[in-house]
């Protein structure tokens, strides 16, 4: 289609928002009456990349436009790639992602040029609710009767280390493993399509090995993520898949001492405002700007549905903890038991007088 920039699509079944689906240029939300698939919500123009000190650019979350049918998805997405080809920003690249095409004209702008070369219109969207936009880890088994096996990868790094050999684990897993290995959008792997006659054996393989389903680790660590930074990525300003590991080890006491230890708080890290680790919709985040140096994000959603705000810019290690502690024990305190949300924001007045608010989600 000769596009201006990249287009990322993505289909997301709720309850789970596992690929962050408001992230993408298009999302496709599955609706599921019944147990059959009635069709598709549709999202536009999502995105994560900006780029420090310039205004015009900045991550956005995808809007709901309607719903559309099975046989309707593949006509709706290459007139919706059509429309970006022909509208999308090809002087300034920056400024040449899907998402700002759509907040230039307006979505009204969009629905109505979409419904042009359709030649039919979107139905009102259909209810759905994401409960969380993580992985569901160990054995689950699938409608096809084959069990699948999600490992929890730190930082999505395969690598032996001491005490834990995951590559050599893998290795022998592979040797015998007839199915298949699927790498998921947060960073984990899946051992999938296992049947039953291999499972047992699999099973011995991950237990022999210490292969971890992320049981051993905290709820914070299960929950984060970091893109890879130095020393492989050329665009990085700040360290983040070598360094967010040992940050958490610091973050990871403050939350045991408040009572939080299992508590799912989504926290993520990138190296530079590309947005590879999609930090924009962390309830936590943190994007380099300088060797040691972060700015601070917080307040994005649990399923992945709402942006998180700036914070503080520039800071470093001392300055994030000593910001995160009070903020911790204040959610810790007073956040809503079985409400959808909780407000922090007279914990970050504490440690800020002009602190935007705050909110986190809770999983009550």
């Amino acid at each position: 289609m000769y596009l201006p920039r990249k287009f990322k699509i993505g289909v997301a079944v709720p309850p789970s928002n596992d690929v962050n689906v408001y992230s993408q240029d298009l999302g496709f939300i599955a609706i599921v009456e019944d147990g059959k698939l009635q069709g598709f919500n549709v999202t536009v123009g999502g995105g994560m990349g900006m780029t420090h000190g310039d205004t015009n650019t900045y991550p956005q979350v995808g809007q709901l436009i309607g719903f559309c049918h099975p046989e309707q998805i593949v006509d709706l997405a290459e007139k919706t790639v059509m429309i970006q080809r022909d509208y999308g920003d090809r002087a300034v690249r920056k400024h040449a992602r899907f998402k700002y095409t759509i907040d230039d004209r307006g979505i009204d702008w969009f629905i109505e040029e979409l419904t042009k070369r359709l030649g039919w219109s979107l139905e009102d969207a259909r209810p759905y609710h994401f409960e969380h936009n993580g992985d569901r880890y160990g054995w689950v088994k699938g409608s096809d009767g084959k069990w699948h096996y999600t490992l929890y990868i730190q930082n999505g790094r395969i690598k032996d280390e001491e005490g834990y050999l995951l590559k050599t684990g893998l290795k022998e897993i592979a040797k015998i493993h007839q199915g298949d290995f699927r790498l998921t959008a947060n960073q984990n792997l899946v051992i999938g399509s296992v049947t039953s006659h291999r499972k047992k054996k699999i099973n011995e393989l991950i237990q022999q090995h210490g292969l971890s389903d992320g049981a051993n680790y905290t709820a914070l660590r299960r929950n984060s993520m970091a893109c890879v930074a130095f020393p492989t990525c050329g665009l990085a300003m700040a360290e983040s898949e070598r360094y967010l590991p040992s940050l958490l080890d610091k973050i990871e006491p403050m939350l045991q001492e408040s009572g939080l230890a299992e508590e799912d708080i989504v926290i993520r890290m990138t190296g530079c405002p590309n947005g590879c680790a999609r930090p924009a919709l962390a309830e936590i985040a943190f994007i380099g700007k300088a060797p040691g140096k972060y700015n601070m994000y917080l307040g994005g959603g649990f399923a992945g549905d709402r942006l998180s705000k700036l914070y503080k810019e520039n800071i470093g290690e001392a300055e994030i903890l000593d910001s995160l502690s009070p903020i911790i024990k204040h959610y810790a305190v007073d956040r809503r038991v079985g409400s959808i949300s909780a407000t922090l924001s007279s914990a970050a007045a504490t440690s800020r007088k002009s602190a935007p608010d705050l909110i986190f989600t809770h999983r009550g």
